[in-house]
């Protein structure tokens, strides 16, 4: 009888074991890796409920960093990225991104037309957009009463320790070089060591460089001036009514940040199926309420309310997207910019 009740417990040990080897072979996945603060949670949980995929979600705070990741990581970590638009171009030039399959999209159809066939994936053959963003310049008027209307005005000594930067070389160094009539993707290297020099001159105002959340220190009144992404500017004006939202004279830095399959991706059918969760008009308008960027999904845009669309922060007007500038894919002269960069911080 004891023979009997050992072999009855073994045999449910091993049948409890191949059931739950079984349940983690069943087990559907998609591994993310994206900006911070740009889905919220809330739609990744109501992906997994809807689907049955669990999402794996990791991110990064600058285009850098999201190439340095995907390329160290072995083939096959991750199977759905967001890169921005340059960063789009080198990938396709390392051969890093899968060539997208549209047919499995079913709601590809929503996207703008406009935000399409950018030169960076004509044709979108490896990329689609996903949202659209620009830098600005956010003012607490509770504290700073000047008018500010250019990069120059954030070189006034009474800013000392009080403006917060975007933790991004490529956009920084940009302002600085529009700032001095330059164009901002210059590799002439008279023109660096001009913005090198001026942004050695601000760099005494500069309280903090942060691409996570440089919000957080409008909001809590740490710093009176920031130079940070739309969507950024209008959650901190939801906190604080008198912040001001001001397109510099100068242009604004322009950013289109896209879904992206990479090479060797091992979930690319769960990765169809998200993308194509987040095409869908209702789940975008979610993502766009939590992250007010400017919308590429025209079938999301007749949802939104008016806190959104007639926000300039959020909504960003069409002639500052006509006379802003696109990150360009400068290839081994960006090595300059990583040199002014440890210079500078």
């Amino acid at each position: 009888m004891r023979n009997i009740m050992k072999i009855s417990v073994v045999y449910c040990l091993f049948m409890a074991f191949l059931l739950s080897g079984c349940s983690k072979q069943d087990t559907k996945v998609v591994n993310v890796l994206n900006w911070s603060s740009y889905i919220p949670d809330s739609v990744i949980r109501s992906f997994e409920k809807e689907t049955g995929i669990q999402v794996n979600y990791s991110t990064y705070s600058s285009n850098e960093e999201c190439l340095a990741k995907v390329s160290s990581a072995k083939k096959g970590t991750y199977d759905l990225i967001f890169p921005s638009d340059y960063m789009i171009e080198i990938m396709i030039k390392r051969e890093m991104l899968e060539l997208l399959d549209q047919t499995q999209l079913q709601n590809v159809g929503n996207l703008d037309t406009f935000y399409l066939n950018q030169s960076f994936d004509p044709g979108n053959r490896y990329s689609l957009p996903f949202v659209m963003a620009s830098t600005v310049i956010a003012v607490n008027r509770d504290y700073i009463s000047d008018e500010i209307i250019s990069y120059q005005d954030l070189l006034n000594e009474k800013y000392y320790n009080n403006i917060t930067l975007i933790d991004d070389q490529r956009i920084i160094i940009g302002m600085a070089l529009l700032a001095n009539g330059y164009d901002m993707n210059t590799t002439d290297e008279e023109a660096l060591e001009v913005a090198k020099d001026w942004l050695l001159q601000l760099k005494p105002n500069i309280k903090a460089f942060d691409s996570d959340s440089p919000k957080n220190f409008l909001v809590t009144e740490e710093a009176d001036i920031a130079v940070l992404w739309n969507a950024e500017a209008a959650l901190a004006y939801q906190e604080n009514n008198n912040i001001e939202f001001i397109y510099p004279k100068e242009g604004s830095a322009l950013s289109m940040d896209n879904f992206a399959i990479p090479k060797g991706a091992k979930h690319q059918s769960e990765a169809y199926q998200f993308i194509d969760y987040i095409l869908r008009a209702d789940v975008m308008k979610k993502i766009i309420e939590s992250y007010p960027y400017k919308n590429v999904n025209q079938a999301t845009q007749t949802l939104l309310g008016t806190d959104y669309l007639y926000n300039i922060a959020s909504n960003i007007p069409a002639s500052i997207i006509e006379s802003g500038f696109y990150v360009e894919n400068i290839g081994e002269s960006v090595k300059l910019y990583d040199k002014l960069w440890a210079e500078i911080k």
